[in-house]
């Protein structure tokens, strides 16, 4: 599981309705008392998330979501969370009292699962109570462990066996030299570098190829020492491209780690066109700065400090800001013009597609933070120029 950040763990979610033994299932998929069982309808009030490893599935994180068919006020705010986990499964396990069958909510779900290609499996729980059997699905009792281990063989096979994704490493032959630049940014955990960089590093090294790291303070030392023929592509956190674009050679390739996340996840070239969208801005007009991460705001803040100050600097104009971190992005765009978006190091690519995908279908443009400082500091065609391309969008 140290292998593993949550952007890179299968998301597998239980749904079915109030009673159907969705947490009893749980705890059983998992060998784990998990989620709180009780036979009171609706025990399941938010989304429970575990994360663990289950052979043969991997690292895995499973979530609990309350009842499909909660009531009320409170129960339409319960079942719209647990739809809400849509947005960030890889595969789902439907959970069916096998004594009632299949009713309206679970067709709506399984209609839900195949328009957004989620792969699914049917179960039916309490099959040793009711004594039935299904050919459609997997019959399972969370009560003697019946069909736990056809379950998990199942929802293995939804794991696609695909070649391995890379950041950086496809790009470069092996042995070569990439310099990052690692600036000690406040707001990142104590002792430890942020995700982005743990992320690049680990794939340079498993590329077969070298990393410096150093703070930009010794940049123009370590450049000396190396020198700039050795080295194929200097990396940076975008907080430091104006000073690390006057340090580096022109000849020697730049670019950052949230350029890379973009990539990574994704959505690079959607960045790219819509960062162009601050030309066309109005006085007053809304820009959303979303992150995925729920860290402490500290003063100079990247997106709710820096950012806006360089937007200020460079286009002469008051925008109003908006602001949303962690799993939380809006659903009414409202007056929004704009999203930057942060690399999205701590969501899955789902998730982040899922927030583009949401934002170009209300005709509003979508870029990251790394893009926006490239364009912002005069150096995004240099920051860009490994991806030939996305030439044409310049």
């Amino acid at each position: 599981m140290n292998k593993s950040t949550r952007s890179e763990r299968f998301q597998l979610g239980f749904f079915g309705k109030r009673n159907a033994g969705k947490s009893s299932l749980m705890n059983a998929f998992s060998n784990q008392e998990i989620s709180i069982v009780s036979p009171v309808g609706g025990t399941t009030t938010d989304p429970v998330y575990k994360t663990m490893e289950i052979l043969p599935i991997g690292p895995v994180t499973l979530i609990d979501t309350p009842g499909l068919d909660d009531e009320g006020e409170l129960g339409a705010m319960r079942v719209k969370r647990a739809l809400n986990a849509l947005k960030r499964i890889d595969g789902a396990i439907l959970v069916v009292d096998s004594s009632k069958g299949m009713g309206k909510e679970e067709q709506d779900l399984i209609e839900k699962f195949e328009k957004e290609e989620i792969p699914y499996v049917i179960a039916y729980n309490k099959c040793d109570e009711s004594g039935k059997v299904y050919e459609d699905g997997v019959n399972v009792s969370a009560k003697t462990k019946e069909g736990i281990e056809e379950l998990r063989e199942k929802v293995a096979k939804f794991r696609k066996e695909e070649e391995k994704k890379r950041i950086i490493g496809d790009m470069y032959p092996e042995k070569s030299l990439f310099v990052l630049v690692t600036p000690i940014d406040s707001a990142a955990p104590k002792g430890r570098l942020i995700l982005p960089q743990q992320q690049v590093i680990r794939d340079i090294l498993d590329s077969g190829s070298m990393a410096l790291v150093l703070k930009e303070s010794e940049l123009e030392e370590g450049l000396k020492r190396i020198g700039k023929e050795n080295v194929a592509l200097v990396i940076t956190d975008s907080q430091a491209f104006k000073f690390v674009s006057s340090v580096v050679p022109e000849d020697v390739p730049l670019t950052s780690f949230s350029i890379l996340m973009a990539r990574y996840k994704g959505f690079l070239d959607t960045a790219v066109k819509g960062v162009f969208a601050l030309n066309t801005l109005n006085e007053g007009d809304e820009i959303l700065i979303a992150e995925g991460c729920t860290h402490h705001r500290q003063c100079g803040d990247i997106g709710r400090d820096k950012i806006p100050a360089l937007i200020k600097k460079v286009t002469g104009k008051d925008f109003k800001y908006t602001f949303s971190s962690g799993l939380g992005f809006p659903e009414d765009f409202g007056k929004i013009k704009l999203v930057i978006h942060c690399g999205g190091c701590m969501l899955l690519e789902k998730e982040v597609k899922n927030r583009m995908n949401e934002t170009i279908s209300h005709g509003i443009p979508f870029t990251n933070y790394g893009i926006t400082l490239a364009y912002l500091t005069g150096i995004l065609k240099r920051s860009i120029s490994i991806f030939p391309e996305l030439s044409s969008l310049l």
